[in-house]
């Protein structure tokens, strides 16, 4: 049987290990024929001992388990709707909207969708995802929107989800036996009339009274903040991206350079008064790409005491590209910053069957896709990978064989239980400035 918690704000959650030794059909976990499918290929690489896949889904049923950035499940869209408005002269914006409600807010009004969500969400065994709200862009509209479906949805479907705004929301999700999103913007929100640094900066604390608690600072591509980590040049941090930071410290919003370029991060780590993040990264000396981070990148990160996020991505990971490149990764920041400093932060989501075969019926393709941010030598080709065994071994669904995995690298369960959500919780309380006083 797995050991208590480690972290004294989680007693109470219950012991729970050893009910769910096996993966099987229970209650809440319903293995369909695509979950089954992901498993086999990830345990086909992973090859665990019996011990070790026992004691591993065991530790991972009792675990509090948080993502520092990912995405609940998106249900399926009604094509014939999405075609029609296109016929009858949708503008792009329009039908980006209605794309975006049926992807985000279907379980809160389809039953089916309803089921396999919560299905989906049930065999991960996650607790709570950080939860990437907003826009891929800086346009305020778009961000309150986003997070509005969000809302919406836990809203509608609250004695199963709930929306988080402090730390502790996230352990009663798990004491309640509930799931929790923690609200997340790919953009600092930036209006389009310039005239004071507050007023440009003012849509940080309008969104952290909505319950945003995390902000990219750039999105791979050059903003008035900073430099993304897609551009040919790398200048750092502007006046206006200082004062931001600034700005998030004072508020409680947590700076995530996941998309920043090396001297962007690196510098933010230094100004950064509170825990920065790489939310969903991999590791420079390993993989050569774009978005992964430098050792001192890494370094400075741990610095404020934040934590590297390790994803799922294929195309970043490099050598095999797959769950034993990803745990490779994991392996290598333990190394380079201690094991306080790392989590798993997937960026991969479950989607509902018929999504993807959908959109290629579309007119024309949707805006707002993170396509024409990437240089066009860029190694991560999604498209390449998603019908491939290396994305399926590192599916949403298999979040229980990352906890396996760790298991037959050897760490010790009190080390495993910070890797899988121990350390996000630390960061996330260490980012409001009020927790000091009122500790929930």
């Amino acid at each position: 049987m797995a050991p208590p918690p480690t972290d004294p704000h989680l007693s109470g959650l219950g012991p729970g290990a050893g009910e769910h030794a096996e993966w099987k059909e229970t209650g809440r976990q319903r293995m369909n024929e695509k979950f089954q499918e992901y498993r086999d290929i990830a345990l086909k690489i992973l090859q665990p001992s019996p011990a070790d896949l026992e004691h591993g889904l065991a530790l991972h049923e009792d675990a509090l388990v948080v993502e520092p950035y990912g995405s609940a499940p998106q249900t399926s869209v009604d094509v014939d709707v999405l075609h029609a408005a296109q016929e009858a002269g949708a503008a792009n914006e329009e039908v980006f909207d209605l794309h975006r409600d049926m992807i985000r807010t279907g379980a809160a009004v389809d039953p089916v969708e309803k089921e396999e969500f919560m299905d989906a969400w049930n065999t991960a065994g996650v607790t709570c995802i950080v939860q990437g709200a907003g826009s891929l862009d800086q346009d305020p509209e778009r961000h309150f929107k986003s997070v509005a479906r969000f809302t919406y949805l836990t809203d509608s479907i609250g004695d199963l989800i709930v929306r988080g705004v402090k730390p502790n929301d996230i352990i009663q999700a798990k004491v309640q036996g509930k799931k929790c999103l923690y609200m997340a913007l790919c953009n600092v929100p930036l209006p389009l009339k310039w005239n004071s640094v507050e007023g440009e900066l003012r849509y940080i604390q309008t969104f952290f009274h909505l319950g945003v608690r995390m902000m990219h600072l750039t999105y791979n591509r050059r903003t008035m903040l900073g430099e993304g980590c897609a551009e040919p040049t790398d200048g750092g941090l502007s006046d206006l991206g200082r004062a931001a930071i600034a700005e998030m410290n004072r508020v409680g919003v947590i700076v995530d350079v996941a998309h920043s370029s090396h001297k962007t991060s690196l510098e933010a780590a230094q100004l950064s008064k509170r825990p920065v993040v790489a939310s969903h990264t991999a590791c420079t000396t390993l993989s050569d790409h774009c978005r992964c981070k430098t050792d001192e990148v890494l370094r400075a990160i741990a610095d404020t005491n934040g934590i590297i996020g390790i994803c799922c991505i294929p195309g970043f990971l490099g050598r095999t590209g797959d769950i034993s490149a990803f745990l490779d990764h994991i392996d290598y920041t333990v190394k380079t910053v201690g094991i306080e400093h790392v989590a798993i932060g997937p960026d991969r989501w479950h989607r509902s069957a018929g999504k993807s075969a959908g959109n290629k019926k579309l007119i024309h393709p949707i805006e707002g896709r993170w396509e024409p941010l990437w240089p066009s030598d860029s190694t991560h080709n999604l498209a390449e990978w998603r019908t491939s065994e290396q994305l399926m071994s590192m599916a949403w669904t298999n979040w229980p064989l990352f906890t396996v995995g760790l298991v037959q690298r050897g760490y010790s369960d009190q080390d495993i239980r910070k890797i899988v959500g121990e350390n996000v919780l630390r960061v996330l309380r260490d980012a409001l400035p009020e927790y000091e006083i009122t500790k929930d």
